[in-house]
């Protein structure tokens, strides 16, 4: 009877240390680009994919001016970072986005939205805590996030000067694995250009 307990005991203390880390860091993220085999397969099913473009509300902080911005954009690639401010793990991922942004961020559209209904200023607020210097979006009802599969959180995708998704992970990701997605992105668009 004692074994049993203790058995009970042990899976349900797995369970819960599970249940946390998914609730930390996210489910665990589809195979990237890079890890499917040649057949297309993409598990997050938006690889591939194509979507008209949709405006964003952009927001005064630093890197950021108030205004719109379009995803995708038509005249070169674009970076989407999807994120939350309660999310432990996007504050976690932030370093990696700056040192993303300093090595790719001319060449790209390097955009951060949130879905949440948070004020500019407590916005601005956490953007420059956290040291947020690209531009930054407000998506209040999901069609960005929807159309590119940004959640859970932090979630990113490179489109493609076409409009084609050409990456897109889950959870946090190192500055390298930011930029190889965002090349993906860049090297489409270079090659769409060079066949014109």
């Amino acid at each position: 009877m004692r074994r049993r307990d203790l058995l009970a005991g042990l899976g349900s203390a797995g369970v819960i240390a599970g249940g946390g880390a998914v609730a930390a860091f996210g489910v665990p993220s589809p195979a990237t680009v890079t890890e499917q085999e040649d057949d297309g397969d993409d598990s997050s099913g938006i690889v591939g994919k194509q979507h008209d473009p949709y405006e964003i509300e952009t927001v005064d902080a630093p890197g950021s001016e108030a205004g719109t911005v379009r995803v995708p954009t038509p005249d070169r690639p674009t970076f989407v970072d999807f994120f939350a401010t309660w999310c432990s793990p996007c504050i976690k991922q932030m370093d990696a986005l700056a040192t993303a942004h300093e090595r790719v961020g001319d060449e790209v559209v390097f955009l951060s939205v949130t879905t949440e209904s948070i004020s500019d200023t407590e916005l601005r607020d956490w953007w420059a805590e956290h040291d947020g210097n690209w531009t930054i979006g407000l998506d209040p009802t999901a069609e960005l996030t929807s159309r590119y599969w940004g959640t859970p959180y932090p979630s990113a995708v490179s489109i493609d000067a076409t409009g084609t998704v050409r990456w897109s992970e889950t959870g946090i990701k190192t500055a390298d694995e930011l930029v190889a997605g965002i090349e993906r992105a860049l090297e489409a668009s270079e090659s769409a250009n060079e066949a014109e």
